[in-house]
């Protein structure tokens, strides 16, 4: 009997399959540290226990994003290391912050299934939630992954597409217990613009750019234990190039949108999410947001922006996403809609 694990192929999943991830992982200041290092990030929430309690909560949390990595990284091994690529997300709320000293595990659930027409290969729907140590879930989202099959001539499963909602409403994100922006420091923020400065339809050019490292991408992949070979292995590609993780892209736009949202704190929900096209060490990517709907709640002097944030590998003063034809531009890399807690 083999000791090693080639992963799992397309006909190796169910409709309502479970499956608990193995390797918890207790979050340490150090990946703050490296979050930090590895993107251009600033939000003061993150940055300052002091800020983040003069907002209610007890201390910094680590970044959202830091967070659904290290959930996400966890489910790599039995969901997508075979993958061909990962395609999209939804439904994605953040339910509770995530500390230094907390230990996460994942679990996550087969909602979906379908073959190509080629049938080399077919799309996995999957439910993943993670969990701190205490059995509560900090983190539920839907993704989609096209995973490669082991057998071309093996049975299709009878096709399975989740009715997925097309968005999150504000009612469904979960504010952070203690939340309160009512005394809140634009000063140390780094910008006066609050959310009745924002108007539905506004587009926002970040201005800065980044030219992505093959080391960094790869550190910062490691750093989630994401496992997947596409990532690594240069010799999966016809081309012999070493695919950037989807998520590396989206912390990397998130980053880049603190010039013009440096207020939009807390990432509390994402509504869908598409790696447009893949991303490769060398090309220096760009950012521009898109405010999409405004929503009040029911937090102390919080409100709530929904926002498209576009990764572009050109230039984004034109705000270009799709051609003629409807399909994203070439170098269009990231449309992520999602929801942001901001100062009122």
């Amino acid at each position: 009997m083999s000791k090693t694990s080639s992963g799992n192929f397309f006909e190796d999943y169910r409709v309502g399959q479970t499956i608990a991830h193995a390797v918890p992982r207790t979050v340490t200041e150090g990946d703050r540290a490296l979050y930090t290092a590895l993107f251009p990030t600033r939000f003061a929430f993150y940055s300052s226990d002091e800020f983040a309690r003069a907002s209610g909560l007890a201390r910094s949390p680590i970044e959202d994003l830091a967070a659904f990595h290290i959930v996400f990284g966890k489910t790599v091994p039995d969901i997508s290391l075979n993958a061909v690529a990962n395609l999209g997300y939804a439904e994605a709320r953040f339910l509770a912050p995530v500390y230094p000293g907390d230990t996460l595990n994942s679990v996550s659930e087969v909602i979906g299934l379908r073959e190509n027409s080629n049938g080399a290969s077919g799309v996995v729907w999957v439910r993943s939630t993670g969990f701190n140590q205490h059995g509560a879930p900090v983190l539920s989202y839907v993704r989609w992954v096209m995973v490669r099959k082991r057998d071309r001539a093996a049975v299709a499963p009878e096709p399975v597409v989740p009715n997925l909602a097309p968005a999150l409403t504000a009612a469904d994100l979960a504010i952070p217990a203690g939340l309160d922006f009512s005394s809140y420091d634009f000063a140390l923020a780094g910008e006066p613009h609050r959310w009745g400065d924002y108007q539905v339809g506004e587009r926002i050019d970040h201005v800065d750019r980044v030219t992505i490292e093959e080391a960094e991408h790869m550190i910062a992949t490691r750093l989630w234990q994401n496992t997947a070979k596409v990532h690594f292995d240069a010799t999966l590609r016809e081309d012999g190039r070493r695919l950037i993780y989807g998520g590396h892209v989206i912390s990397l736009a998130r980053a880049l949108s603190f010039n013009g949202l440096a207020n939009a704190q807390i990432v509390a929900g994402i509504n869908a999410g598409a790696h447009a096209n893949p991303c490769f060490a060398g090309e220096t990517v760009g950012a521009w947001s898109e405010v999409l709907e405004k929503a009040e709640t029911a937090a102390p002097g919080v409100g709530a922006l929904r926002l498209r944030l576009v990764a572009v590998t050109g230039g984004t003063q034109d705000y270009a996403l799709r051609g003629a034809d409807g399909k994203y531009l070439p170098g269009v890399l990231l449309d992520l809609d999602y929801w942001a807690l901001v100062p009122r």
